[in-house]
């Protein structure tokens, strides 16, 4: 998604974790454990609950990469998946800044998980980056609609592109 502030104005909000409650959709129940506020950097613990189809679970994540204003990536250590990678971008573009997403997913279920895959995560990771979408066109007067969702699958993860950079 494109916004019309430039990347050192918009990675402030998104270093901020306890930001993440309002990017999260409430039919989550998401609570971030960790006590606030946390220092973001590279090897910062955060460990969240949330409820997925209504069982609760408990979600750890590790920041993998921090590089400010241009990037990070938070990875799940234990939580409702075998694998979660998550880079986010702050990419400098036409006076603003391209928001990106990119993750590398892949559900529990074992020889089930591209069942799974194609039954819930698919569908529900979709909703949740739409309205992490809406949110973030109100926060920084954006267009929701030049965010882009895009999947593509593969033999060892199951990657998601949201609002790939370049794409306007």
């Amino acid at each position: 998604m494109w916004v019309p502030r430039p990347p050192a104005q918009v990675f402030p909000f998104f270093a901020a974790a306890e930001n993440l409650e309002r990017l999260t959709p409430a039919w989550l129940s998401f609570r971030i454990l960790t006590p606030l506020p946390i220092a973001m950097q590279e090897g910062t613990l955060i460990d969240y609950r949330i409820g997925v189809r209504g069982l609760p679970l408990r979600w750890r994540t590790r920041i993998a990469r921090w590089e400010p204003p241009h990037a990070f990536v938070d990875e799940q250590l234990s939580g409702p998946y075998t694998l979660w990678h998550h880079t986010h971008t702050f990419t400098p573009s036409d006076g603003g800044t391209v928001l990106g997403d990119e993750v590398l997913l892949r559900p529990k279920g074992g020889p089930l998980a591209p069942l799974v895959m194609a039954l819930f995560v698919r569908r529900d990771v979709d909703r949740i980056f739409r309205f992490r979408a809406r949110v973030m066109a109100e926060l920084f007067d954006a267009d929701p609609s030049s965010a882009a969702l895009e999947w593509s699958e593969g033999p060892a993860a199951l990657p998601v592109s949201a609002a790939a950079p370049g794409t306007r």
